[in-house]
């Protein structure tokens, strides 16, 4: 069994990061994409942590410790691509890690703000594949995913889908309500996903969000796994 594990880990996880390091490990992911990360002290005590845990293969999409950008830590080997010569704006925010037997893009997809990332990965998928995509979307489809139509991009998850990328999630449980962040107000988005390629479906076998990690503060995001 393969065994992903996508997450934002809130600003960096700061004070919160050995707690964040202990939630991850005891899952026993072989891949890590981690979302709003920072490559900053938290960050990279985070880093030597799954080091020693054989985690031999790190990429992060941006060196700045400030900024939020995505870290994918492998314990298969792969290799690392990044997208800032493309002249995109937040284009810091996807990663690319090539596997022998499939590509993975980590995300963090800025919130509400006009940007062409959408299209970059639709290009991607087309010369790419097996591919998958997880991370943090900051989006998802309108009175689906949220109760509400404020959501931006849906249409571009919708084609996303037309080019046979396949909501994991929604694969394994159909239309069950199931909500990754909360607001102050209480209301529910689901903003994290996975998706992967249609070729991949056969060998999924569980695709979750294991809502301890929000519920217990390590983050304010609902983590995912993905089993193949």
């Amino acid at each position: 069994m393969l065994k992903f594990l996508s997450w934002n880990i809130q600003q960096g996880g700061g004070s919160r990061i050995r707690g964040i390091l202990k939630f991850i490990t005891q899952q026993n992911p072989q891949i890590i994409v981690l979302s709003e990360f920072r490559n900053n002290d938290s960050g990279i005590f985070l880093r030597k942590q799954l080091l020693d845990k054989k985690y031999n293969f790190q990429f992060v999409s941006l060196p700045e410790s400030d900024t939020n950008s995505v870290l994918i830590a492998s314990r298969l080997p792969c290799q690392s691509r990044l997208f800032n010569h493309t002249g995109l704006e937040h284009a810091h925010t996807v990663i690319a890690a090539d596997f022998e037997a499939f590509h993975l893009y980590g995300v963090y997809l800025p919130h509400k703000k006009k940007h062409e990332l959408f299209s970059l990965l639709q290009s991607e998928i087309e010369t790419h594949s097996p591919a998958l995509i997880m991370g943090d979307f900051n989006t998802g489809k309108n009175f689906i995913d949220q109760k509400g139509d404020s959501f931006w991009f849906t249409k571009e998850l919708k084609d996303l889908e037309k080019s046979g990328m396949v909501d994991a999630f929604r694969h394994v449980h159909g239309e069950v309500e199931s909500y990754s962040w909360y607001s102050h107000q209480g209301n529910g988005y689901r903003y994290d996903h996975i998706y992967t390629s249609e070729d991949l479906l056969p060998v999924i076998r569980n695709c979750d969000y294991l809502h301890k990690g929000r519920e217990n503060k390590l983050s304010d995001h609902s983590p995912m796994i993905l089993e193949l």
